[in-house]
């Protein structure tokens, strides 16, 4: 997989109206939340622009006549307006925080169902790491959002505004003297948006790569470890953290150069205020408490603008995440349920491809013309060369791609107007590679189907011989397996994976390759679980091992996506063609030609 497929987007727009509105359908549910953070926030912004004037009003009033008890109220008055800054902080914090927690919750949830619903074919274009990444970080993204930014924004908006109101009430011109200051902020914040924007981007980029480059190497870690990749691994994710590490210094070299110069510029305003504001009280038209007040708002009035000055980071990192995801959201899938389906379930069995061409990708076709028809309760066969479309057959019938031409029929049915959970459910597949999820061996078979009670789950271990190693376990059937089934062995997996199929009951059995990663003597086994598991049921039988289908039916011989030869093993070996040929090369110690002529 090419380092490319996990780069990120290019950036949109820092703000996007049109992104915003929809992210703000998120708050609807909690709006009574966002409601009440709004009011606590007023609150407590109007209590956090009162102390400056408490001090003005103690000097001025209190101090210069020594009046203790006045001053003593204004002492309680300050500690009473902290007190309240404080009490609607923490409970504007509170509320923002438990409903970003919510609105991540559901954001998780509607990304997951969206990418449950989703083509096998979409999987197939996008890397795992980048997906986990919109599940993930993207969405803590958006968290900080809803709780630092879109609400919180207005505490900063709300105190800004109060205190160049009180300046312009206590000395206009003072106030003027102090705005004087805000080009350079507006300078200096402008350059830091810039560097800030293009070294996020590469943060995002290095992260998603890290993501997919974890996700893939250790799934794959046995064949690295196989064929002693380690040394080189390390070197290929040294190199890619570095990048990561490298964009997140750059980063914190703008954070770290922007916030001591916003600082300097509220020093080089309050420089101003003492100077112009001191030559005020010599000339008698300021007063001191005034002049007092005026330098703690100064130094409070670049407070939020060094907080909005972050909220846009915020806001920018949203816009990112939100336009991927959505991008997911968006994301419809091809493949779905007809509005009207005409059947709803298989009741018979019988399948039919009629005239099938099929690509994965334009100009690259697998199968060519395909045409066959299985009885209900027939076994049949697929055998053939690597990269022949055995596999492909199993994945149109199932409906996880559709046909380019032709048509697939199950009862008479196009696939198509089938309802799609009642198609797959009626299908039965047993692949090559098990895949078992973290749980016990119970929540494998049974798959959290309520309809698969104790009784039924041992009679399909029993009859797959599966109970015979699960009776050896600690817990037995609700023995933990580890994740995607670690603790157990391949011929143990494939076991489990014949003892789900066997519970579910399907009307079409599919065995994609189900024995070839199993031992001789496990396979002796399971035989006679086969028999049964076949048993009244329509099954396509795919295997490398042409032991285990010298029973079946009819055999069908795949060759470069076209279908070469069909009949009964015998006939087949006495045509002397393809399937005759792949039967020397496994059971015959001389050479043959070679199919691929």
């Amino acid at each position: 997989m090419t380092e490319h497929l996990h780069d990120e987007q290019v950036l949109g727009k820092a703000y996007d109206g049109r992104l915003m509105r929809r992210l703000l359908r998120y708050i609807r549910p909690y709006r009574g939340s966002a409601l009440l953070a709004f009011v606590y926030i007023l609150a407590g912004s109007g209590l956090s622009v009162l102390p400056p004037w408490l001090t003005k009003v103690a000097i001025d009033t209190y101090i210069r006549k020594a009046d203790l008890a006045g001053l003593t109220n204004i002492a309680i008055l300050y500690v009473l307006a902290l007190a309240g800054t404080f009490v609607f902080s923490y409970a504007q914090n509170w509320v923002l925080n438990l409903m970003g927690q919510k609105i991540m919750v559901d954001l998780r949830m509607e990304i997951f169902k969206r990418l449950q619903e989703l083509d096998v074919s979409f999987f197939d274009k996008n890397p795992v790491g980048r997906l986990m990444t919109r599940v993930t970080t993207d969405v803590d993204a958006l968290n900080e959002l809803f709780t630092s930014g879109v609400i919180s924004v207005f505490g900063d908006i709300f105190t800004l505004a109060g205190i160049v109101i009180i300046l312009f009430l206590l000395n206009y011109k003072l106030a003027c003297a102090i705005f004087s200051v805000i080009p350079l902020l507006f300078l200096v914040s402008f350059l830091f948006k810039i560097k800030v924007r293009e070294s996020y981007r590469r943060v995002r980029t290095a992260i998603a790569r890290i993501n997919a480059f974890l996700q893939e190497n250790i799934t794959g870690m046995s064949a690295a470890q196989s064929f002693s990749q380690e040394n080189r691994q390390y070197g290929k994710f040294t190199r890619i953290n570095r990048a990561h590490l490298d964009a997140n210094l750059q980063s914190i070299f703008y954070y770290a150069l922007f916030y001591p110069l916003l600082e300097l510029v509220g020093a080089l305003s309050i420089a101003l205020v003492i100077w112009y504001g001191g030559l005020k009280v010599f000339a008698g038209t300021l007063s001191m408490g005034a002049l007092v007040a005026f330098v703690q708002y100064s130094d409070r009035f670049f407070r939020p603008i060094s907080d909005l000055s972050e909220k846009y980071t915020i806001l920018q990192a949203a816009m990112a995440s939100s336009e991927r995801i959505f991008k997911l959201l968006d994301t419809q899938p091809s493949i779905v349920s007809p509005e009207r389906p005409k059947a709803t379930a298989v009741t018979e069995g019988s399948i039919e491809f009629r005239n099938v061409t099929f690509a994965y990708n334009p100009g690259e076709t697998v199968l060519h013309d395909v045409s066959f028809v299985v009885r209900p309760g027939e076994k049949v066969a697929v055998v053939g060369a690597t990269g022949a479309g055995k596999t492909t057959i199993i994945s149109l019938l199932s409906r996880f791609y559709d046909v380019q031409q032709g048509e697939i029929l199950v009862d008479g049915v196009n696939v198509k107007d089938y309802e799609l959970q009642g198609l797959r459910q009626s299908i039965g597949v047993v692949l090559q590679e098990v895949f078992l999820f973290s749980g016990s061996i119970a929540d494998n078979v049974r798959l959290r189907n309520s309809r698969i009670d104790d009784a039924m789950l041992e009679k399909a271990a029993e009859t797959v011989h599966a109970a015979e190693f699960v009776r050896l376990l600690p817990r037995r059937y609700q023995s933990e397996i580890g994740e995607r089934g670690s603790s157990l062995s391949v011929g143990q997996k494939q076991l489990l994976a014949f003892a789900r199929a066997l519970a579910y009951d399907p009307k079409i059995l599919v065995l994609d390759e189900a024995t070839s990663s199993i031992d001789t003597e496990t396979e002796i086994l399971i035989r006679d679980a086969l028999e049964k598991l076949l048993a009244g049921r329509t099954s396509i039988i795919i295997a490398h091992r042409l032991s285990t289908i010298q029973n079946a039916d009819r055999i069908i011989v795949l060759h470069h996506g076209r279908i070469r030869e069909i009949g009964h093993h015998q006939e087949l070996l006495r045509q002397k063609g393809l399937y005759w040929r792949l039967y020397q090369l496994q059971y015959k110690d001389q050479l043959v030609p070679s199919i691929s002529g």
